[in-house]
């Protein structure tokens, strides 16, 4: 196993929940290693994580989790706060850290809908056997939920007085930036003609998506093979059947 600070444990050949932790990672610039992506041979691999899940005082119920020596815990946006806070990516004072955190578990509610949009009956069951009730869930996700979501950002960053419509937080980057980036990433994935309807409304968002993908660590690690692109089998998965049919594209 890699001697690295930080172990990262989540699927391989996934972006999914993962991906917002990877994304703080690279941005503080941390000495960590994606566990998942390591052979086996080295410790890696999917069997590396099945065998951490269960271990440790309160035990994780499913990836990512995140190793630091003894300290073992999951949740991704528990993870974030926990780095961020850690890392330097985030204001000193409580009330800064708490709105951080609001702003990271309000992106992963948006997630789990996402999420639902493919899925909206049973996690177990493959799409194909709930198509009827994916599409209907999929229209109120893109005509409802994706504006009241981004919307929401586009308010924080609008009337933070010292953010000057640039940051959520204070007057700086702080990590709840990377989460919406991924969020906007994920939406723009799976749903690209509803996010060309819905992007006009959100341009502080849409201009903070392109400010994050600049960010010198961020792109090198997204040019990076460490990066994982978005495919059908995670979170964002993209049917066309579910995107908006009268996007202005």
């Amino acid at each position: 196993m890699s001697d690295a600070k930080f172990q990262l444990y989540y699927w391989p050949g996934l972006p999914g929940r993962g991906e917002f932790v990877r994304l703080v990672l690279e941005e503080a610039g941390a000495d960590w290693v994606d566990v998942g992506l390591l052979p086996e041979s080295q410790g890696g691999g999917a069997r590396a994580i099945m065998n951490l899940l269960g271990q440790g005082p309160v035990p994780a119920y499913a990836p990512p989790v995140l190793k630091l020596g003894e300290l073992v815990i999951s949740q991704a946006a528990n993870i974030c706060s926990y780095l961020g806070e850690r890392l330097g990516l985030v204001p000193a004072d409580e009330g800064a850290r708490l709105h951080a955190r609001q702003l990271q578990l309000t992106v992963a509610d948006a997630v789990a809908e996402a999420h639902d949009t493919h899925h909206p009956i049973a996690v177990m069951k493959y799409y194909e056997e709930q198509r009827d009730a994916a599409k209907a869930r999929a229209e109120d996700f893109r005509t409802q939920r994706i504006p009241k979501f981004l919307g929401y950002f586009e308010r924080v960053l609008r009337t933070n007085p010292q953010g000057g419509g640039r940051y959520l937080l204070g007057s700086d980057f702080s990590y709840p930036e990377l989460a919406l980036f991924q969020l906007v990433e994920g939406l723009s994935y799976a749903f690209p003609n509803a996010m060309s309807r819905v992007a006009h409304q959100v341009p502080g968002v849409m201009a903070l998506r392109q400010r994050i993908a600049e960010r010198p660590r961020i792109a090198a690690y997204r040019s990076s093979p460490r990066a994982q692109p978005f495919n059908e089998q995670g979170i964002f998965r993209h049917y066309a059947e579910l995107d908006d049919p009268n996007a202005t594209k």
